[in-house]
């Protein structure tokens, strides 16, 4: 589906930038076309931008890392995680409380930094991520410290993600489910599409949302959470939906784009 000029250039008068990273930025360790040159085009012309993923694994400066292992230099405080989101609500709704984990690192560092404890016994919340420690033992503990009176968190609704070197795996929504089955208790869940994650992303970004963009490959998940955030949206085709699978939703991007090539390509033929 070409995307007209015109179109193009409202994307590029846009203030600031909010990316999903895996099937935008790159797949696995892959980086995609034009994303270097895009993320150039991004600081020449003095744009905010911000790269808002829902994996709840990896901190800002691990995410840095990868970037820069790929060949891109983007600061940390250009990062912001579905970790982040559930530690901000966590810190705003019960400051000092209690968590039990069952997550990476980037959840467990997030939780410590907005000043949450740990706690096994008696918690005031169970909070779920992605993780590779899932074992029935934990998932034993979690149901019985929620039925004991628990609330119930989950970083992101995601049911599957992409895992490294190709396919997908269980994400926090598969993973939670036995939770929820078992107690009763429906998790409330922090990543896109909650809007507040994206209004914290714009306020990090320090503009208004009509001056924001959301570009993303899930229809389910950044184009949604745009549109009813009142931000434009942006899906690109290099990542899970394609132009087929985007007909089937009740609600539309604002834009398509094959890729984020698309953006900078006309720039660089002027």
């Amino acid at each position: 589906m070409a995307i007209s000029e015109q179109a193009l250039e409202a994307i590029r008068q846009k203030k600031g930038f909010i990316c999903d990273m895996d099937g935008v930025i790159y797949h696995g360790n892959q980086l995609l076309p034009c994303v270097a040159e895009f993320v150039d085009w991004l600081k020449s012309e003095n744009k905010s931008f911000l790269f808002l993923t829902n994996s709840s694994e990896r901190a800002p400066r691990e995410l840095h890392q990868k970037l820069k292992r790929l060949g891109l230099e983007v600061g940390e405080d250009h990062f912001y995680t579905s970790a982040l989101s559930t530690a901000a609500f966590l810190k705003q709704q019960s400051p000092g409380g209690s968590v039990y984990v069952i997550g990476e690192p980037g959840l467990v560092g997030a939780l410590y930094e907005a000043g949450l404890t740990m706690n096994e016994i008696n918690p005031d919340y169970v909070v779920l991520g992605e993780t590779r420690s899932y074992s029935y033992d934990r998932i034993e503990r979690a149901v019985k410290l929620v039925r004991a009176g628990a609330k119930l968190i989950g970083t992101n609704p995601d049911l599957t993600g992409p895992v490294e070197g190709g396919g997908i795996a269980p994400a926090c929504k598969a993973l939670m489910a036995p939770i929820e089955l078992s107690t009763g208790r429906n998790a409330y869940y922090l990543g896109k599409p909650n809007p507040l994650m994206m209004r914290h992303g714009i306020r990090m970004l320090g503009v208004k949302a009509e001056d924001a963009i959301v570009i993303g490959d899930r229809m389910d998940t950044d184009i949604v959470a745009g549109m009813e955030s009142g931000i434009d949206t942006a899906l690109v085709l290099t990542g899970v939906t394609t132009e087929h699978e985007m007909r089937k939703f009740a609600y539309r991007p604002r834009y398509i784009l094959e890729g984020v090539c698309e953006i900078v390509q006309g720039k660089k033929a002027e």
